[in-house]
């Protein structure tokens, strides 16, 4: 069975999978519903999503979409390493608007679960980076939101320049925490 760990924002929790190393390779287990519904996470996943980023740097986040559409999401990455972030967007939740951010590499194998709620976002440690996640709901344009990855509100740590780093241009329009749509009434 797979490490399962909880983080110091409620729900959120890092998985890392066991791995069986041999002369051809490895094998993994990387997702069992089984084993997270044991650890009282019962959700369904309905899409994978890849994101590939060539270059050391690429900032992709703070992205979330809101109810009845809102999105839990298990993250891994299979080439590379990314600094992953998780931002607490539960509007009565003790740690509203606060953030951790865990590495996640294809060596370790390690995951992160991130409860409906939360904003997600990555910045990629190093070049030909992929990221694999499923989630718990389809993609919904009139649902999707995002904050501003340098909001001083939040204030996340990012292990880089934030001045010199590639980020898209609608991530670099997002709104402010003070001006975002947040989970009302959730904690």
């Amino acid at each position: 069975m797979p490490e399962i760990r909880a983080l110091r924002l409620d729900g959120v929790f890092e998985l890392t999978p066991r791995k069986f190393d041999d002369d051809r390779g490895f094998f993994s287990e990387t997702y069992n519903a089984a084993f997270l519904a044991a650890n009282g996470i019962k959700t369904t996943f309905v899409q994978d999503n890849h994101s590939y980023s060539a270059d050391v740097g690429t900032l992709r986040g703070l992205h979330y979409q809101l109810p009845p559409r809102a999105q839990v999401k298990l993250v891994r990455v299979v080439r590379g390493r990314v600094f992953d972030v998780v931002v607490d967007l539960r509007e009565q939740s003790p740690t509203f608007a606060k953030w951790l951010g865990i590495e996640l590499s294809a060596a370790t194998g390690n995951q992160i679960l991130v409860p409906v709620g939360f904003a997600h976002g990555f910045l990629t440690l190093e070049p030909d980076t992929e990221v694999l996640y499923k989630v718990g709901d389809f993609y919904s344009p009139d649902h999707e939101r995002a904050v501003r990855f340098d909001d001083p509100e939040i204030a996340i740590d990012w292990p880089a320049d934030v001045g010199r780093l590639r980020i898209s241009t609608k991530d670099q329009r997002a709104p402010l925490l003070a001006n975002a749509a947040v989970f009302v009434g959730a904690a």
